[in-house]
């Protein structure tokens, strides 16, 4: 973990991808992120998507380190009131939960601020804080669907199923955990803003917002789509594709002599004429078309399988040295089980492994930036349950009968028969 944030202090009350990403991203940055859980449940996302051990999931380890779990019941006085205590020594209040859910609790933004004026609550919830849709539960697809971003079609048997896109540019693509940087920037904002003005802030976050942020070119192309006048290079709207031009040549896949596949993207003059020259081919620099600003090749079919026979006349390593050499965008197309050993991904550390005391190795991924020639770590695995409640509700002078008691869940009265 970096030490950008160090001093800031986070409450998160989240759960599952959305909730747990917002948090890790400001842990990762330096900021001590308290996990508030309910007692004896807690986050299920331990339980989820596979165990490594019982209670280690892949995606707790990844999302949940550097982080302390405290767990409160803040349905009940108790609760509530050591709730409160905590809050008053944070900065940031990170909400993950439903739109909603923690003002039904009754701590809510309205509520935390009239404990504490200047907090800053940062709502990263499926379909945000209002709007119709405000209220209800979300997984990852349906935020993505009512963003556009999940195509179905109708089989022969009646029955509904995912389809390919066939909006520009692969359309809006689906992303678990899209609301999380943009919330965070909000919140790190807020903290600039806080420091000169005093203020806090009331920030809302929907990530079905942020699936059509995430994909901002495909969706205003495609909004647009009427307006444009002019689609030379780009095939029309309706065709299938995975994100560029359906029949694209210079913007497209190629196999090296080795069997892997290569990215091609020569799709500017400059590019081209690179290319040509580095393959001793001047014959094919009138290709391109120069009257644009970039040449797909859509139109220029003839040249695939020609490129196809150039690609089969080196390894991938080749390619890969002859772009760097002559300026070339051409890069290997890895699998994932691949990425770990590229060694532009190994130099850029973005993968690394490391114990955690309950699971045992894991592969991680750091923060995706460098600062100051560092990289992220992890100060603090992933925790169990309640694992740093002792030490944090004492750390803020709530005595053992108090700290007990905020743990405490009555059983659930039965429902009269009405």
């Amino acid at each position: 973990m970096f030490d950008l944030l160090k001093g800031v202090r986070v409450i998160e009350f989240g759960i599952l991808l959305n909730g747990d990403h917002l948090g890790m991203l400001l842990s990762d940055l330096g900021a001590e992120v308290i996990k508030v859980e309910e007692p004896l449940k807690g986050d299920y996302l331990r339980d989820m998507l596979g165990q490594i051990t019982p209670h280690h999931s892949p995606a707790h380890l990844q999302v949940n380190k550097n982080k302390k779990s405290v767990t409160l019941n803040v349905n009940t006085d108790e609760g509530r009131r050591a709730f409160f205590a905590l809050l008053k020594t944070a900065d940031i209040f990170a909400d993950g939960l439903r739109g909603g859910a923690c003002e039904a609790m009754g701590i809510g933004y309205e509520a935390q601020r009239a404990v504490k004026p200047d907090i800053i609550y940062m709502a990263s919830t499926g379909f945000g804080m209002t709007g119709p849709y405000a209220r209800l539960g979300a997984h990852g697809y349906s935020m993505s669907a009512v963003a556009g971003g999940l195509p179905a079609s109708k089989d022969a048997d009646g029955f509904v199923d995912r389809a390919e896109s066939t909006d520009l540019f692969g359309g809006v693509k689906a992303s678990p955990g899209a609301g999380g940087p943009f919330a965070v920037m909000a919140g790190l904002a807020a903290l600039v803003r806080r420091q000169r003005t005093g203020e806090g802030a009331f920030i809302d976050v929907a990530s079905s917002d942020c699936n059509l942020a995430t994909s901002w070119l495909a969706t205003v192309t495609n909004l647009n789509y009427d307006r444009l006048t002019d689609l030379t290079g780009m095939a029309p709207r309706g065709v299938a594709n995975e994100g560029w031009p359906a029949g694209s040549v210079l913007y497209a896949l190629y196999e090296a002599r080795d069997g892997r596949f290569m990215m091609f993207g020569a799709i500017e003059p400059k590019f081209w004429y690179n290319f040509c020259d580095a393959v001793e081919r001047p014959d094919l620099k009138q290709a391109i078309r120069t009257d644009i600003p970039v040449d797909y090749g859509v139109e220029s079919q003839w040249l695939r399988p020609v490129l196809r026979d150039i690609f089969l006349t080196r390894d991938s390593s080749e390619w890969i040295a002859l772009a760097l050499s002559r300026n070339i965008p051409i890069a290997v197309a890895n699998t994932l089980d691949q990425v770990p050993e590229d060694p532009h991904n190994k130099a850029r550390g973005m993968l690394f492994e490391a114990e955690h005391p309950g699971a045992g190795p894991m592969t991680y991924l750091r923060y995706p930036a460098i600062v100051d020639g560092e990289r992220s770590d992890i100060g603090i695995p992933a925790p169990a349950l309640g694992e740093h409640t002792q030490e944090v509700l004492s750390s803020i002078g709530l005595s053992a009968d108090e700290i007990a008691a905020a743990q405490v869940t009555p059983p659930r009265k039965p429902k009269q028969d009405r």
